[in-house]
């Protein structure tokens, strides 16, 4: 009775003391008070004058993008919380739309693609939002984050007005945008502007196409400020009317300020994208830029007033098949690192970047910033020695098919995935030859491909390497090409012509290839979880290839992060536990995989790499990253 009497008599006081914690935490994490006007939220960002407002307030956006699909989702907190610290204001993320709608009629909103826990996570901490839903945004995806079962469709004319391109739009929109809605700043949520597609300047095919983006997105309750983001040379084709126009850049010109002003002459000067470092593309170099250059260009767009966005502030990794590809000056596919040379690293780690960046922001602002969150421990676990191995061809038996087809098909319009074809991986096109000779692509293999005869490998064929010599032979025989989908183009006038597969006639001393049996290769987490029913069998002295080979990774205690090294192998794809990490090649630049703590279990881990022509047996693991030998971009 006595302890009731107490609680009741303290009862209003705990209450008091509540909502003054509270108070102070939206004070102090969300910069603004906890009581008065703030609350009716009124007034959101506004563009009007030289310089943005928020709730009638001069505001500058110091943004970093972050993708919560590139970030295992056991860490987004952590990554937001380091750029917290470093005193960013804002988060900016892209919506991939092909991660979101694998399918036509088929959405993924949860676990790691939760959207909406993602922006709540950065309201609790504190940041505002620019949301950039698309539905092209490049971002260095397969496609530009478009999905692929839109080229199923011979006439498809991405980025326009073209029917079939809107009544998609459509569909994925009426799934996202009412997921977003109720997190608008007007809503009392984060989200503070939308970025309107994404530098539509530099495509520009349609001119009817960035009004009907910005219709779509109001008609279904977008109502905070919009924005363009283009290239200096593509702002006034880019941009709409009722939006900002914003630039991205690396090296702030007096070009570019002077371009944007001429557009937009009364607005505030944005850099939506100040480009931090750069991505990779196998076969090249890492790139990088010196932490001092950034400091430099950055500081003069403090100088000047304007906002900015650090793209980007974390890369992260394009797990899967995610990355995608350059088509000029000829075509070249990413890596899977995303790292980006961030501020903060592939793995969440600090870099001098983000350091000097760090104590930039604090001589320009009046509050202190949070402690720095302390960093993952990172391991590196025993070598797991490759003791199964599964030959390609009697993997066969686990595809969707076989299929049959007179002529080549590619990959998109294969009967597989519920009439969406095939987006990623590998296809195999088999037929029946009778005599050997000269094999012609005529640039119609996309990207590569692994020939064999008799499944034994007698060559590559590929963009640029257009013949082959087939061998003479007896009687009937198999000629099998292996066709990897290295990654679409991501950027550029050319993304309804990234079909892959075998996308139109192999000659044979110049007589077309005729009645295929097709099988689909997408290595989907159901197609690799699969295999554990297949014929496995102890890993021979001399293993065919392309093929599986399983093994075991020991994690003891809480799993660390750990990078995976492939000494010694060629080329292929790793999967620990079902989830596809990524590739590798020898070629580099990159030689480690990230391997996130969280995808691994406290014990045993189920490894299986897809190896297409050479293995060493065994898996390294270390605990520092190798990307590969650094340039600084130019």
């Amino acid at each position: 009775m006595v302890v009731l009497r107490i609680r009741r008599a303290h009862k209003g006081h705990y209450a008091l003391l509540c909502l003054s914690i509270a108070g102070f935490i939206m004070y102090r994490y969300l910069g603004m008070p906890a009581w008065g006007k703030s609350l009716s939220r009124t007034v959101g960002l506004n563009a009007n004058l030289s310089q943005f407002t928020l709730e009638g307030e001069p505001f500058q956006i110091l943004g970093g993008s972050v993708h919560y699909f590139r970030v295992p989702r056991a860490y987004w907190r952590d990554r937001l919380m380091k750029m917290k610290a470093c005193g960013i204001n804002t988060l900016t993320t892209y919506v991939p739309w092909n991660l979101h709608q694998p399918e036509r009629g088929v959405f993924h909103f949860h676990t790691q693609l939760d959207l909406e826990a993602y922006i709540n996570l950065a309201a609790e901490l504190g940041l505002w939002v620019i949301l950039r839903p698309g539905p092209y945004v490049s971002s260095e995806l397969d496609l530009g984050g478009l999905p692929s079962w839109l080229l199923r469709d011979g006439n498809m004319r991405l980025r326009t007005t073209y029917p079939g391109f809107t009544e998609a739009v459509d569909a994925f929109f009426d799934k996202l945008i009412p997921k977003v809605v109720p997190l608008q700043f007007n809503k009392g949520g984060p989200i503070i502007a939308v970025q309107l597609e994404n530098e539509y300047g530099s495509f520009a095919k349609d001119e009817s196409y960035m009004v009907f983006i910005k219709e779509a997105l109001q008609s279904r309750g977008i109502s905070e400020l919009m924005l363009t983001s283009d290239n200096h040379n593509g702002l006034k084709s880019g941009g709409v009317d009722g939006a900002v126009r914003t630039v991205k850049l690396q090296k702030l010109t007096q070009r570019d300020i002077r371009d944007l002003n001429a557009v937009q002459p009364n607005g505030p000067t944005m850099v939506t994208d100040y480009w931090t470092g750069w991505y990779d593309v196998w076969g090249d170099l890492h790139h990088v830029l010196p932490p001092e250059d950034t400091v430099s260009t950055v500081r003069e767009m403090l100088r000047r007033g304007m906002s900015i966005n650090l793209y980007m502030f974390h890369g992260g990794s394009s797990f899967g098949f995610m990355s995608g590809a350059l088509a000029n000056p000829s075509y070249k596919a990413l890596v899977p690192s995303y790292d980006y040379d961030a501020p903060l690293s592939e793995a969440g780690e600090y870099t001098p970047k983000y350091h000097l960046l760090r104590d930039l922001f604090a001589r320009y602002s009046s509050e202190s910033f949070p402690d720095m969150p302390a960093l993952h421990y990172r391991e590196a676990y025993e070598p797991a020695i490759m003791y199964h191995h599964l030959s390609l061809w009697d993997a066969l038996s686990f595809t969707e098919g076989p299929f049959q087809s007179p002529t080549p098909v590619s990959m998109e319009n294969l009967p597989v995935n519920r009439g969406n074809g095939q987006s990623y991986g590998y296809t195999l096109y088999e037929t029946t030859i009778t005599r050997g000779g000269v094999l012609k692509s005529g640039d119609n293999v996309r990207d590569r491909a692994l020939v064999f005869v008799d499944r034994n490998y007698i060559g590559l064929l590929k963009r640029r390497h257009l013949e082959l010599a087939v061998p003479d032979g007896k009687g009937e025989r198999t000629l099998s090409f292996l066709v990897e989908n290295c990654g679409r183009v991501h950027h550029g006038r050319d993304l309804d012509k990234q079909r892959k597969g075998l996308v139109g006639d192999i000659l044979l001393n110049n007589a077309p290839l005729r009645d295929f049996t097709i099988y689909s290769l997408d290595m989907k987490p159901s197609f690799i979880d699969s295999l554990y029913q297949a014929p496995w069998k102890a890993l021979p002295q001399t293993p065919s290839f392309p093929g599986f080979f399983m093994g075991r990774l020991f994690a003891y205690g809480y799993p660390s992060d750990t990078f995976v090294k492939l000494s010694g192998w060629s080329k292929g794809v790793v999967f620990i536990n079902g989830l596809n990490l990524g590739r590798y090649w020898s070629i580099g630049p990159q030689q480690t995989l990230y391997l996130p703590g969280p995808f691994l279990n406290s014990g045993i881990n189920q490894l299986i790499v897809f190896e297409e022509q050479e293995a060493e047996y065994k898996i390294q693991f270390e605990d520092t990253p190798d990307l590969g030998m650094a340039a600084e971009i130019q």
